[in-house]
């Protein structure tokens, strides 16, 4: 058995900066999932999978006080040729597929949505363009579901915008099916004062490959679940994140890889960086071999940069096998400030320090921004991060 790396980093004095690598913790793995709201208690911060959250500033989202108004987002789908889009009730066979709520937020999101969006892509159908989904807040509050369904040997690139100002909890289901590639970029691009949680649930059949790239930017709060699990042996998951959080803002991203099925395999990669007074990132990182699942080949990491002072992080990769008949299994987390070689490198070379830096912090963001394979969400992205650094690297 390839034996899991575990690779903590210590705390910074320069700041805020926490960082924790931290031994599987079973009972966040194997939380009950329900659709139903009262089987999840109202929590009070003190619970594993809250402790980082604050409360607050969910603004009734978790403990029920939050009703949904008419304002809350508009939803815009601009889809291909042969791309079947539709509205159904609550009924429908489709929603909950790809998985169960695991908090009471998903399951409130799930027990209050009225209609819920289907995307199907129908099988053998290959896309040459993205499928496109607005999500524009209009400033109420909205609970909603969205479901995208690839059938077999489909091949689709799915964007999903959000921007404007809500009060938003959702559920997102993917459903791969048998060979089919589906690419999700996932970019958080709120205003200020919005508040986004989100559980994504990702189904994989077999020898399918999904691919996730969750960008967060914007709002007061975003905390994102996405978790993924297989149908049939063969399947890849590849999860990639980037984050840019600002002065005050708490962006939280939580994943879970279930592998529970033979022969799959999965890459985490999530890169933040951070600046300003109270800016708060939390990344955790959950990966599941149960026993059945021999053969699994799997790996995660999450990098931050720390730009200011007044800055914190918590990382907490948690690998959790069953079996010993596994191909490979690892997690790191590295969390710290700029690297004095590099900067002394491209400053040695006549390139001011200003410039330096933010060469650095385009460089750390790069890899993950090349492979989204959609030229306006690039050029977008990086537009982003030089507005974000002309904010802080000086």
């Amino acid at each position: 058995m390839a034996e899991a790396q575990n690779i903590p980093v210590g705390s910074t004095t320069a700041g805020q900066i926490a960082v924790a690598a931290e031994s599987t913790v079973a009972t966040r793995m194997s939380a009950p999932a329900s659709f139903d709201v009262a089987d999840f208690p109202v929590p009070h911060g003190r619970e594993e999978e809250w402790r980082f959250t604050p409360l607050e500033r969910l603004r009734g989202l978790h403990d029920g006080t939050a009703v949904a108004t008419g304002d809350g987002v508009r939803v815009d789908v601009e889809a291909p040729e042969g791309v079947v889009v539709e509205t159904v009730g609550r009924d429908d066979a489709r929603i909950g597929r790809a998985g169960t709520p695991v908090d009471r937020v998903a399951a409130q999101a799930y027990s209050a949505f009225e209609k819920a969006g289907v995307i199907t892509v129908p099988k053998e159908t290959v896309l040459t363009e993205p499928i496109r989904i607005a999500v524009h807040g209009e400033g109420g509050t909205a609970y909603a579901h969205q479901v995208v369904e690839l059938g077999a040997f489909a091949e689709a690139v799915v964007v999903i915008d959000h921007t404007g100002d809500a009060l938003l909890a959702a559920n997102v289901d993917y459903v791969l099916g048998d060979g089919a590639k589906l690419t999700v970029v996932s970019v958080q691009d709120w205003d200020g004062k919005a508040v986004h949680v989100g559980q994504h649930n990702a189904l994989i059949g077999r020898d399918a490959g999904f691919k996730s790239f969750v960008v967060t930017f914007g709002g007061d709060l975003v905390r994102l679940h996405p978790r993924v699990a297989y149908a049939g042996p063969g399947g890849e998951a590849e999860l990639f994140g980037l984050y840019f959080t600002d002065a005050g803002q708490h962006q939280e991203h939580r994943l879970l890889v279930d592998h529970n099925v033979p022969h799959c395999k999965s890459n985490v990669v999530y890169k933040g960086a951070l600046q300003g007074d109270d800016a708060h990132a939390v990344w955790i990182g959950d990966v599941l071999i149960e026993a059945a699942a021999e053969g699994t080949d799997t790996y995660e990491m999450n990098r931050n940069l720390v730009l200011t002072d007044g800055a914190r992080v918590d990382s907490v990769p948690n690998l959790e096998i069953e079996t010993g008949e596994i191909v490979g299994a690892g997690h790191a987390s590295a969390t710290g400030r700029f690297d004095d070689e590099q900067l002394f490198y491209l400053m040695a070379r006549g390139i001011p320090e200003i410039d330096a830096r933010r060469l650095v912090v385009r460089g750390f963001f790069a890899e993950l921004v090349q492979q989204i394979g959609v030229p306006d969400i690039e050029e977008r992205l990086i537009a982003k991060i030089e507005e974000e650094l002309e904010a802080s690297v000086a």
